[in-house]
Formats: C-alpha cells, structure tokens, sequence
C-alpha cells in the first residue's frame, strides 16, 4: 500500500462546512500554502523521471507539512489537543508519521513508506533508514522517497537530508565513521537495507538532473567565458 498523502481532495471540500476548533485560523493559510505546493508537485511534467521520482517531491512536501504541525503541537504548544484530534480524524495530518516522530531513533523519519517493507524490492527498510556512515558504496537518495537520509544524528537542520539538499552536505557524512571496525560493526544493518539503486552512472547523471546540477558536483565552479 502507498503512504502518500491522499492528492485528490482539497481539505476545503473534504470539511465543507463543518465547524472547526479553536486555533483553526492559525493554521489555514498554512494549509492553502502546502496543499498548493502538493497539486504543482502531481501536476508537474513527469518527463524523463522515473515514476518513483515524480513522487519524491510529494513525500517532501508531506514531511513539512506534519512537521510544520508537530511543532506547532509539540515544541510550541501552540495547539490545542482539540484541533489536532481534528485533524487527525479528518486525516489532514498523518497521525502514524506524527507518532514515529516521538519515538527514539524515528525522530526524522521522512515518511511512513522509508519502514513500510513492502516499498522496497527486497522486502527491507529503505536505505534512507541507514547512518551515512554505516553505508558501503556510492551514497544516494532512497528511490522510494528522495530522501537520502533520515537517519537520527544525520539530518539537516532538524530534518531529514533530501535529495534537493547541497551534495557537499550528505557526501562527507559518510567519512566521519569513527575507525573503519567500528563503522564495519554498525554496518550490521546495512544488511538490512539494500534499496540502493544508485551504483550506476546512468542513475547518477539523472540524479544530478533532479537535482538541477549540471555535471559534476565535484568543483563546479560555474561561471563562465
């Protein structure tokens, strides 16, 4: 089963006229902002991109959507339990994703899909899922997801590192690994994670393409004549 979020009914419909809780207002022009960015992200031209990808802008948008409203409930309290359950019953939020944030280990997680074994050829967690340092071989993003890793103590600026995100940044994570022994005996769950697709170039040269590189992110120096 798919985990994206539900693209085809505005939250304005799917609540018609019902009467909302307090706090509501606060949220609403938040809502607009990121249920507008979800309809440009499935009606954006798909040529070129393997279908897994098209949805990679989806899962984003998803993640910062329940991210902006988490915060909102947890860190600032600026939200009621009321309006939440609201939105938790009328599925505005996605309540699973919201309560894996909670947990130790999970508090990044970049969408239900990355611990859904069923995303993946293998049956296993996405490769997203791994430390950057505990990964053997070229590191990219999940094919699922975009999302190169969620894994906790990797993330930028308190989130997940997205496949949009500067290479520079995820890259020299990878060399961090504290001793190449330590780094073998955490690799334990790489074995549990071999959604990696990215070994061959023709992959990469895509992957710079989604990313709106031009070739080679290694000293481009742009510029030009």
């Amino acid at each position: 089963g798919s985990h994206l979020p539900s693209t085809a009914m505005s939250w304005r419909v799917r609540l018609g006229n019902k009467p909302k809780p307090e706090g509501w207002e606060l949220i609403e022009p938040s809502l607009d902002f990121f249920e507008g960015k979800l309809k440009d992200a499935v009606n954006e031209p798909h040529e070129g991109k393997r279908k897994a990808e098209s949805q990679w802008p989806i899962h984003r948008i998803h993640y910062e959507k329940n991210r902006y409203i988490y915060e909102l409930v947890y860190k600032e309290e600026r939200i009621s339990k009321d309006l939440y359950e609201f939105l938790v019953r009328h599925k505005i939020v996605d309540a699973a994703l919201i309560s894996k944030w909670r947990k130790p280990g999970y508090e990044i997680l970049c969408s239900m899909s990355a611990i859904n074994k069923n995303s993946t050829n293998f049956g296993t967690a996405s490769i997203c899922r791994v430390p950057l340092a505990s990964r053997s071989g070229h590191i990219g993003p999940s094919t699922t997801t975009g999302c190169v890793s969620c894994a906790s103590g990797d993330g930028l600026n308190g989130g997940p590192i997205w496949w949009t995100d500067p290479y520079t940044t995820w890259a020299p994570k990878k060399r961090r690994a504290p001793g190449d022994g330590a780094a073998r005996a955490s690799g334990a769950a790489d074995e549990d994670a071999i959604d990696d697709p990215e070994e061959d170039p023709e992959v990469a040269r895509r992957l710079k393409a989604l990313r709106g590189e031009g070739p080679g992110p290694a000293g481009a120096s742009g510029g030009g004549g």
